[in-house]
C-alpha cells in the first residue's frame, strides 16, 4: 500500500478537471502537492485552495510538450521537498478529427500533449524513484484507450501508446519497490470535453468521483483503474467480440442522437 500522508506529489495538468480534484484529494489525505501546468492564474487558485484545507502546494507552471520544462520542474521539486513519492501524469488535449480528414499535425499535436507529456514527467522521475526504491506513478489515459471511438482518432491513437507505455513500465517496475497505475476514465466533465457536443456521451462523469478513483489506485496499489465501473461492460465486449462492441457504439451513437432529436 502506498502512503499518502506525508507524501510529495507531482500532478500534472492541475490547473483544471481531473488533475485539479486529484490535487486536492491527495492534500486532504496529507500529502505536499506540487501543481503544474501552463496557467499559472489557475494553479495559484488550487494553491489557495490547497492552503485554505491546510495543506502545503507548490506551483510550478510547465508545458509538458518541453522535455526540458518537465526536468526543471523535477529539479525544483527536489530542491524544494527533497523527494517525489507520487507522479500523476494527467495532462491532456481532447483532439478529434475523422480519419479520412486526419492531418498529420492532428496526429503530431496529439502525441505531443497525451503521449510525451506524459512519457516526460515519468522519464524525469524515474531515476529518483528507483534509487530510493520507493515511489507510485499514475498514467491518466481514457476509456478511448480500451476502445476508439470515432470521430477521436489523434486522441485514441495517443491514449492507446500510452496505457500500452504504461503496462510494459509496470512490469519493468516489478520488484523495485516503485508501482504504476494506469487509470482509464470514461467521459469527464471537465474543460478538455466541455465544447463537445455529441449527444450519446452527453452524460459526463464528475472529476471528483475519477479522483477518489485515482487516490484508491495508489492505495491499493492497483495495476489499472477504470472509472466509472460499468465502462467495465464495453471492454469485456471488445475482449469477446470486437464486432459486437463496434456495434454496441453505433447503437448508443445513433440512440443519443435520436434522443437529442426529438422535441
Amino acid at each position: 500500500m502506498t502512503q499518502v500522508k506525508g507524501a510529495v506529489a507531482i500532478v500534472t495538468g492541475a490547473s483544471s478537471g481531473i488533475g485539479k480534484e486529484t490535487a486536492l484529494a491527495l492534500a486532504r489525505e496529507g500529502a505536499r502537492v506540487v501543481l503544474a501546468a501552463r496557467r499559472r492564474p489557475l494553479l495559484e487558485e488550487v494553491a489557495q485552495a490547497i492552503h485554505a484545507l491546510g495543506g502545503e502546494a507548490l506551483v510550478i507552471p510547465t508545458d509538458v510538450r518541453d522535455r526540458e520544462q518537465v526536468d526543471h520542474l523535477v529539479r525544483e521539486t527536489l530542491a524544494r521537498w527533497g523527494q517525489v513519492d507520487i507522479l500523476v501524469a494527467n495532462a491532456g488535449a481532447y483532439i478529434r478529427r475523422p480519419i479520412r480528414e486526419l492531418r498529420v499535425e492532428d496526429l503530431e499535436e496529439s502525441m505531443a500533449v497525451n503521449f510525451y507529456g506524459s512519457v516526460y514527467p515519468v522519464l524525469a522521475v524515474l531515476p529518483h524513484m528507483l534509487a530510493r526504491g520507493h515511489g507510485h506513478i499514475v498514467l491518466v489515459t481514457s476509456m478511448d484507450a480500451k476502445k476508439g471511438i470515432p470521430p477521436d482518432g489523434p486522441y485514441v491513437a495517443a491514449k492507446f501508446a500510452l496505457a500500452g507505455f504504461g503496462d510494459v513500465l509496470r512490469q519493468e517496475l516489478h520488484g523495485t519497490g516503485v508501482r504504476a497505475t494506469v487509470v482509464f476514465p470514461g467521459r469527464v466533465d471537465t474543460p478538455l470535453i466541455a465544447d463537445l457536443t455529441v449527444p450519446w456521451i452527453s452524460a459526463k462523469i464528475p472529476p471528483t468521483t475519477v479522483a477518489q478513483a485515482i487516490l484508491r489506485g495508489i492505495r491499493k496499489n492497483a495495476p489499472e483503474v477504470i472509472v466509472p465501473w460499468h465502462a467495465r461492460l464495453l471492454v469485456y465486449a471488445q475482449v469477446i467480440s470486437p464486432r459486437f462492441a463496434d456495434w454496441a457504439v453505433r447503437f448508443l451513437r445513433l440512440s443519443g442522437e435520436e434522443r437529442n432529436a426529438t422535441p
